[in-house]
């Protein structure tokens, strides 16, 4: 006779079975899918963040092209948007059209000579009108960061402080300073700000003329027509997507100076969320509204290490503007092969990942195995898996715990994450 069946709650049973499932991050945040070693998989790095599972929101991405990886960064956003959460995107592949058509947007799309125009130096993230000497500081920052990535080299200590003299300069008067008038004071400065630093305006103009040429590129030059002015109007940040279409620049050698200009336009945005006042009433609203970041092929900000510089130092303001970071690469070897090993550059590189305590990895090349294990600190099972993983299937980082975690898709995403159509056409 067979003993009686024996009835309990899920709940008990995880007690009696203890290593049968892990107990995963909770149920908060947007379905991703499957966590092979257990149930379903829920993230949102905010909440985690709030709970003290997380010390930052940041994430980074990794995959082998045909493995899903873009197929989950736009279904993330998108799942993100139903909980309020918004996207800001760049864009430099034009492959998150789908996406902004079904979310009822149209891509930003910035070309040479085009009719949109973005400006870099629009409100920086790091201040408000309450704090003029650190908006002037950053705006010096991207400029000199955006001078050292065009001329191949760190920025001599005249050039760097004729950027400041120039950047301040025309930061004293009406609204938000553009590039065109930076050039100008740089390459016409005023007898003031010869005088600060004791020099005449003869010795100040040549002592910033290099790094006022490279930045005219951005204004008379090849790839005029984009950041060369003040933001068109109509243009706004208050929607559940912004994606800025780079495509038309693709192949441009100056991308990483483009996605970095493109990029910080976006962050100036953050500064009308960032009201550190105490509202009762609407911090639920804003809680809801956090905003995620991406930056699509990163790689190419990367390889520059002014620019890099620039954007280590915009991910470690995550916390302080409530903004999730999400960086997108191909290999893991991305971050080491942005320099010379030793480097400063690789260093920044790897520093990103630093402040991004989630890692997403799609399948590596077996070449990438060696570096990946050290780089993400993977234990010897995981680094096995790495390479073996099929499209779809992930190995998740989070706050120094290990999810394998296989996307799913609902019929309806189908359309938003389709990068293969291309391909398809007989």
């Amino acid at each position: 006779m067979a003993a009686p069946a024996h009835e309990t709650t899920t709940r008990h049973l995880g007690a009696a079975y203890p290593f049968a499932a892990e107990p995963g991050l909770g149920c908060e945040g947007v379905l991703v899918g499957r966590d092979l070693l257990g149930g379903s998989f829920f993230f949102d790095p905010f909440s985690l963040y709030r709970k003290g599972f997380l010390t930052n929101p940041n994430m980074v991405v990794f995959g082998q092209i045909g493995r899903g990886k873009s197929a989950f960064v736009k279904t993330y956003l998108w799942r993100q948007a139903l909980f309020g959460r918004r996207a800001w995107v760049v864009d430099p592949k034009g492959e998150y059209k789908s996406l902004a058509n079904a979310t009822g947007v149209e891509p930003v799309s910035l070309r040479p000579g085009g009719r949109v125009r973005l400006n870099p130096l629009d409100a920086p993230v790091c201040a408000d009108a309450r704090e003029p000497e650190g908006t002037t500081r950053r705006r010096a920052e991207l400029l000199s960061s955006l001078a050292a990535a065009s001329l191949g080299r760190s920025l001599l200590p005249a050039e760097r402080v004729s950027i400041e003299l120039a950047v301040a300069e025309v930061s004293t008067s009406g609204p938000a300073p553009t590039l065109p008038q930076v050039v100008d004071a740089l390459l016409r400065p005023s007898a003031s700000a010869a005088n600060a630093i004791s020099t005449d305006v003869a010795g100040l103009a040549a002592d910033g003329r290099n790094v006022a040429l490279e930045l005219r590129r951005l204004v008379a030059g090849d790839l005029r027509g984009m950041f060369d002015g003040p933001t068109t109007p109509g243009i706004s940040l208050d929607g559940q997507l912004v994606v800025l279409d780079l495509s038309a620049v693709y192949h441009s050698a100056a991308l990483g100076v483009l996605m970095t200009c493109a990029t910080a336009w976006l962050q100036a945005g953050l500064v009308a969320q960032a009201d550190p006042t105490p509202h009762p009433l609407t911090d639920d609203r804003r809680e809801r509204e956090r905003t995620i970041v991406v930056v699509d092929e990163a790689w190419a900000i990367l390889f520059n290490l002014g620019v890099a510089r620039w954007l280590q130092s915009s991910w470690k303001l995550s916390r302080a503007w409530g903004v999730s970071n999400v960086a997108v690469l191909h290999r893991v070897s991305d971050l080491s092969s942005a320099g010379s090993a030793g480097t400063e550059q690789v260093g920044l590189a790897q520093g990103l990942l630093a402040d991004s305590e989630t890692r997403v990895v799609y399948s590596q090349p077996p070449g990438e195995v060696e570096r990946a294990a050290s780089l993400l600190a993977l234990s010897s099972t995981e680094a096995e898996l790495v390479p073996r993983m099929g499209r779809g299937l992930a190995l998740w980082k989070v706050g120094g715990r290990s999810f394998l975690v296989r996307h799913e898709l609902s019929p309806h995403e189908s359309d938003i994450v389709d990068t293969d159509a291309p391909m398809s056409v007989t």
